[in-house]
């Protein structure tokens, strides 16, 4: 289950003048293209509501709920030589959490993923107690305002941050700080703080104390456009922590070969597949036993 409004980005290359985006919709795909049985409940405005781009989730069997906004999240992503600059062409409405029909809320898991704030604290409390849920956190350490750039918040706890097994941030997210991390997480969670092709670190707190892991991008290759990348990193090692059971390398090693096939491709429809993951995991494996 993922959870989110679906973002429009300015793409000039686009004959709309845009294209969807957002964490629902990167991830809801990612992780169907996985193998998984998907529902997407997804805030869009007019325009998105008529996207093109939902007719390849439905292909590839991503079961879409959408919820009308009178505004959904607009954004202008700039490059600039310190980074992206994201530029707010308008904020989003919030998403109700009674649009979540009940016959969803007890799947095996669900991801949160806001990008503009547009989802409140209660949501901390929309599915089932035994319920896995993972956050994606960077829509909720962004103050938008319609005409500015996005100002970016500190992470803080929250009835959000403590219901979630699992958080995903970027390094850009953090611009404005942190909580100290042993005032951040409780026992049994963990961050996951993805930094492009720098890699991503995995933040572990249990009862011993906090334990991070390293993973590189697997393998590292000339990127095409990074966007989105981060939302298919999160989904697939949702995918791999669902599928294999397991919280260690093994859904890390997933997760950064399915990102570092994405940023290969421009289109939803171009997007990696399982067969592309397996292939990318055999030459892993076969270069390790050489």
């Amino acid at each position: 289950m993922v959870v989110g409004a679906a973002s429009r980005d300015i793409d000039a290359t686009d004959s709309r003048g845009w294209r969807l985006g957002g964490t629902v919709t990167y991830a809801s795909l990612t992780a169907a293209r996985l193998g998984l049985h998907v529902r997407a409940l997804m805030g869009v405005d007019s325009q998105a509501a008529h996207a093109h781009e939902l007719d390849v989730l439905r292909s590839a069997g991503v079961e879409l709920h959408l919820v009308p906004l009178a505004h959904g999240p607009v954004f202008d992503n700039r490059q600039s030589p310190t980074g992206r600059q994201q530029h707010v062409l308008s904020p989003s409405d919030q998403l109700p959490v009674d649009a979540l029909p009940g016959a969803w809320r007890s799947p095996t898991a669900a991801l949160l993923g806001p990008v503009a704030g547009e989802l409140g604290t209660e949501w901390a409390a929309a599915f089932d107690r035994p319920v896995l849920v993972a956050l994606a956190a960077q829509g909720l350490l962004r103050r938008l305002k319609a005409g500015a750039p996005v100002e970016p918040l500190p992470l803080r706890r929250s009835e959000l941050t403590e219901r979630a097994y699992a958080m995903f941030i970027s390094a850009e997210d953090v611009a404005a700080g942190s909580q100290p991390l042993r005032e951040l997480l409780r026992a049994g969670q963990t961050l996951i703080v993805t930094d492009g092709e720098s890699g991503a670190m995995s933040i572990r707190c249990d009862a011993s104390g906090i334990s991070g892991r390293y993973v590189p991008p697997l393998p590292r290759r000339p990127a095409i456009d990074t966007t989105g990348a981060g939302d298919t990193f999160l989904a697939a090692w949702l995918a791999a922590r669902l599928l294999t059971g397991r919280d260690d390398w093994r859904t890390l090693t997933v997760a950064a070969a399915m990102a570092s096939l994405s940023v290969g491709r421009h289109t939803l429809e171009d997007a990696p597949t399982l067969a592309d993951l397996c292939e990318v995991l055999v030459r892993l494996r076969d270069r390790h036993l050489d």
